[in-house]
Parts: structure tokens; C-alpha cells; sequence
């Protein structure tokens, strides 16, 4: 994101809740963008206005502690930074990141906050410019989301033919052929996910849908694989707890690949 000739950093980790560098925004202010940040937390209605997200969306939040600040706080005395409110309280809607793309992020409702005390012109800018970039991440996201469904079942239907070429006997009946299916694909369910989609539906019994509907773009993306190899491991002879084995290796495997080019990096969005 970009404003005023100044990049503006964001990241996230789950696609839902976004940190945005309050260490970028502060540049429109000062050269000095730790003490704008600190000059920001200092001030009363900000303490009050950081503790009351906190309560709403961090059950850990150390409510005596922040009780503490609030009383202090706006006093010639009260000084406050990031690290202090993070680690004295708990808080997780602010962070401090180390590295090339470091300083200090917060959640975006928290972003917009400081945004507004900068400048309230600039924060409706920033405003507009975030929602032009989430209607299109939304846009691509969902792109690959489908387009990994599409993947996803035509790897099923792969999957499924091996099966019947080589698991299921003529003799069996329907009922015994649809357990031989379910009995693959929740082989496939517990290497991935943990569990089976009856021990989901369980545990989820108010959402709609399946455990797969539900899966991530990774997590889509590496049952599609696991069901290419599973089929090719069928038609190797392998039994069961072979498959196993050899389809769990793969999915940590792939995990640790797709971990390692997460959106951590934190790049520079446009």
C-alpha cells in the first residue's frame, strides 16, 4: 500500500486480520517514527481505546496491568512504547517485527485509530487504498481458491478410479464399494487434517458443509497431490498403513515448503 510517496506495509498470517505498519504511517509525520508512536500511546484515550480491543478480541489480556496504565496515563510522567504495552499486558493487536522489513504493526482497526491521529485526511486515504487492495486480494483469492477446488477433484476423481481398478473386488456390494471410497478418502482426512470427517462433523456440529470445504489454499493444494500419490501408490501394491506412512512423509514435507514462503516475509504491498 502506498500514500504520499510512502510504502505502507501489511501482513498477515490467516488472511483475516491484517497488520498494518504503524512505523510507515508515522513517516508522514516525522523522520523520527518511534517517538510519534510513543507520543501516540501516551495519551489517554489511546490506552483506553487499545485496552477495550484487547478485551474484545484477547482473552489473555492482563486486565489489572493495563488498569494500572490508564490511571497513569496522560500524566507528564506516563511514557509508553509498543514493547512495554506488549509485554506487560499481553497485547497481540499490536506487534514489533525485527529484520529487513521490521518496527511496528498493529491490527488494522488499531491502524486506522492512529491514522486518524496523524491526520485525518491521511486516514481516509489509507482507508480507500486498503480497500482497493483487499477488493482485489479478495478477487485473486478467491481465483485460487477455485481453481484449487477444480484441482482438488479431478485428483479425486484419479484417486477414485485407482480405487476401483485395484481395491475393490466384483463381488462386493454397493454398500461395501462405498465404504472402500470413504474408508481412502478418510485416510486422506486423518493424514492431512488429523481426523475423519465424521470426528469434524462432530466437533463442528453448526458448521455447514465438510472439513474440505473449509480447507486453506495449502491445505487444498497438498490433498490434491496426496490424492495423485495415493493413486499411484495403489497401483504399486501398497497397502494401507504403507500408504500411510509414505502420503503423511509428503504432506509434512509439503508443508514445511509451503510454511517457508508465507506471507512472513511480510512484502510490500501495492
Amino acid at each position: 500500500m502506498r500514500r504520499n510517496g510512502i510504502d505502507i506495509g501489511i501482513y498477515t498470517q490467516d488472511f483475516e486480520n491484517e497488520f498494518i505498519s504503524l512505523t510507515d504511517i508515522a513517516r508522514y509525520k516525522s523522520d523520527e517514527p518511534k517517538d510519534v508512536i510513543k507520543n501516540w500511546m501516551r495519551s489517554k484515550d489511546t490506552i483506553e481505546f487499545l485496552g477495550l480491543w484487547e478485551k474484545l478480541h484477547n482473552s489473555n489480556f492482563k486486565g489489572v496491568e493495563f488498569d494500572s496504565f490508564r490511571n497513569q496515563a496522560g500524566s507528564n510522567a506516563f511514557t509508553m512504547s509498543p514493547t512495554k504495552w506488549i509485554e506487560t499486558t499481553g497485547a497481540i493487536g499490536i506487534v514489533s517485527k525485527s529484520g529487513r522489513y521490521g518496527g511496528t504493526f498493529a491490527h488494522s482497526d488499531i491502524a486506522f485509530e492512529f491514522a486518524s491521529w496523524i491526520s485525518a485526511e491521511f486516514k481516509l486515504y489509507i482507508i480507500k487504498d486498503y480497500k482497493r487492495l483487499k477488493a482485489d486480494e479478495n478477487s485473486r483469492f478467491s481465483l485460487n481458491w477455485n481453481l484449487n477446488r477444480e484441482i482438488s477433484k479431478l485428483n479425486y476423481r484419479i484417486h477414485t478410479d485407482a480405487i476401483k481398478e485395484k481395491l475393490i473386488p466384483p463381488e462386493l456390494t454397493p454398500a461395501q464399494i462405498s465404504f472402500t471410497y470413504a474408508n481412502e478418502a478418510d485416510m486422506l482426512n486423518v493424514v492431512l487434517f488429523g481426523r475423519t470427517a465424521k470426528q469434524w462433523k462432530d466437533e463442528n456440529p453448526d458448521i455447514k458443509g465438510n472439513m474440505r470445504d473449509g480447507a486453506t489454499l495449502n491445505q487444498l493444494l497438498i490433498l490434491a497431490n496426496l490424492e495423485s500419490y495415493n493413486a499411484v501408490l495403489i497401483h504399486q501394491g501398497k497397502n494401507q498403513k504403507e500408504r500411510m506412512e509414505l502420503l503423511r512423509q509428503l504432506a509434512l514435507q509439503q508443508i514445511r515448503t509451503l510454511e517457508s514462503i508465507s506471507t512472513d516475509k511480510l512484502p510490500r504491498l501495492r
